[in-house]
């Protein structure tokens, strides 16, 4: 392995510093979309439904848009219960549904991302 190679591979560090910018998207993304005046938790959602929020928060974070692969990963890792469909049922083949506790953490972290 060369040095430039080295240099270049993820150190654990690194990849929690990744997953703590996504986490805090996913959540600036949630709070934005409670904010809309819609009912977020314990609620069935098509993934369909939170592209919006989620491509918002992308551009506030400056940061690229996730698949919906990457959503449904992520989310699921939060606590959100994350169900696959058959990709002829939907364009966007997920459905979520996030706990309260993740709704109230994402409301919180998105009024305070505004202050």
């Amino acid at each position: 392995m060369t040095k430039d190679q080295q240099n270049s591979q993820p150190s654990l560090f690194d990849a929690n510093a990744g997953n703590a910018e996504v986490e805090k998207v996913l959540l600036y993304a949630l709070g934005e979309f409670q904010s809309r005046g819609k009912i977020l938790a314990e609620r069935k959602l098509a993934l369909d439904r939170l592209r919006g929020a989620f491509r918002r928060a992308a551009e506030k974070f400056d940061c690229q848009e996730f698949s919906d692969e990457e959503l449904a990963k992520n989310l699921g890792q939060m606590g959100a219960k994350i169900e696959k469909v058959p990709s002829f049922v939907a364009k966007h083949p997920f459905r979520v549904t996030v706990r309260i506790d993740l709704a109230e953490a994402a409301k919180t972290f998105y009024q305070n991302t505004l202050e």
